[in-house]
């Protein structure tokens, strides 16, 4: 949204709004801006959230796991939980035969994966962009 919108949205004229919109910025508060991209569009229509828990709990294991993990474009968010599961991934590929792959041939095989549940998304209700 431009400046100019932005200003009349919250009744502000544009110079004053554009400060306290740099300021943010500045602050950190404001920590960048993204395109909003159609998956379907770019062919990884298919999302899985991916609970993951790992047998071997070392740091150097659990490093590891991170650092392959953060490092395939299939994985678009990656957090570390308390408790069980270790990890939950949200994977988005183009379908079940690209998930069944990608989890076969590269998710199975890291060290230290002990068990992984893969739940599907079945329809999107509220995403907070």
């Amino acid at each position: 949204m431009s400046n100019a919108d932005l200003a009349r949205r919250v009744g502000l004229t544009p110079p004053p709004c554009l400060r306290r919109v740099r300021r943010l910025e500045e602050q950190g508060i404001i920590s960048g801006y993204r395109a909003r991209i159609d998956p379907a569009a770019s062919g990884r229509g298919f999302e899985v959230f991916v609970d993951v828990e790992v047998a071997m709990t070392d740091s150097a294991t659990l490093e590891e796991f991170e650092r392959t993990v953060m490092g395939w474009d299939e994985v678009v968010e990656m957090r570390r939980l308390y408790g069980t599961p270790d990890y939950l991934l949200r994977v988005m590929v183009a379908d079940n035969e690209a998930y069944d792959d990608w989890q076969t041939h590269q998710l199975i095989g890291l060290p230290g994966v002990n068990r992984v549940i893969s739940h599907k998304t079945l329809r999107v209700i509220k995403v907070d962009d």
